[in-house]
């Protein structure tokens, strides 16, 4: 029965992930102040280890769903293989965009975990950047986006989204959501910002996930290994809904409703914390 009971708490979580991972809400935050009200019966180390890797599954649904933007291989005359340079040049790209967080993030990585997974600090969080996603749009409305498509993305574009993907290392402030709001301030379309977030989230989620094993270690129990792969599994499937609707959305709409959802929550956090608990 307890097992069960852990299983729907997982399976609550991997749905919570496939949402918030894609929508620029904070995944890691909202999965952090789930576990305050839902908690898994595991170990701190692996719920920190959980945490992030149950992203892997939300990963995969992205690179499923954009497949044939992200291969950069195709067959070509007499089945040869023929290289895609346009998708190469885009994942160079996104290896320069990569370079500032993967430096920030080895070297702060830690004292971030133990300093700043508060709910006050991931309130705080949401609600800064739910004003951001507000204030960027309104100062949007009459500007004409300089790049249209992610082809047109140039290294020190992808650059500077990298530098503001390093706020994301804040609970609470969401990879997405940084991405997208440096790459709104750049003057880049909101489609090609998503789809750059989505080709920029593959290399930073693998690369945060083989961090936090190695520093679980490969030692799972066998209850701890079926979590993560049901939370990775129900991940997979709820992100393939949430980003097709992602994309359909920011087609016809801009990003100011996920800034007032943010700004609500982050309040009812406060709130709940300051006087509530």
């Amino acid at each position: 029965m307890a097992n069960f009971i852990e299983a729907l708490k997982v399976i609550f979580l991997g749905i919570v992930e496939g949402i918030t991972e894609w929508l620029p809400i904070s995944s890691t935050g909202h999965m952090l102040l789930v576990d305050q009200f839902l908690q898994l019966n595991e170990s701190q180390d692996f719920k920190d280890m959980f945490f992030v890797v149950i992203q892997l599954g939300a990963i995969m649904a992205v690179v499923l769903l954009f497949w044939n933007k992200m291969w950069p291989f195709r067959r070509g005359v007499n089945n040869k293989i023929e290289i895609r340079k346009d998708v190469f040049s885009i994942w160079f790209k996104v290896v320069v965009a990569c370079v500032p967080g993967a430096v920030i993030t080895l070297l702060f990585d830690d004292y971030i975990e133990a300093h700043f997974q508060t709910p006050e600090i991931i309130a705080s969080a949401l609600i800064l950047y739910g004003v951001a996603f507000i204030l960027i749009e309104i100062f949007n409305k009459k500007r004409k986006p300089k790049i249209e498509t992610i082809d047109d993305i140039t290294y020190m574009t992808a650059f500077l989204i990298g530098i503001f993907q390093v706020l994301s290392i804040i609970p609470g402030t969401s990879r997405s959501g940084s991405t997208i709001i440096g790459a709104l301030l750049i003057g880049v379309s909101r489609v090609a910002a998503a789809e750059f977030t989505f080709f920029l989230a593959v290399p930073v989620m693998f690369g945060l996930s083989a961090i936090k094993i190695i520093k679980f270690g490969f030692g799972f129990t066998a209850l701890e290994l079926c979590i993560t792969l049901l939370g990775m599994l129900v991940a997979f499937v709820v992100s393939l809904i949430v980003v097709k609707f992602l994309m359909n959305y920011i087609r016809k709409h801009d990003f100011k409703v996920f800034g007032w959802y943010r700004i609500i929550l982050g309040v009812i956090i406060l709130i709940y914390f300051y006087l509530l608990a």
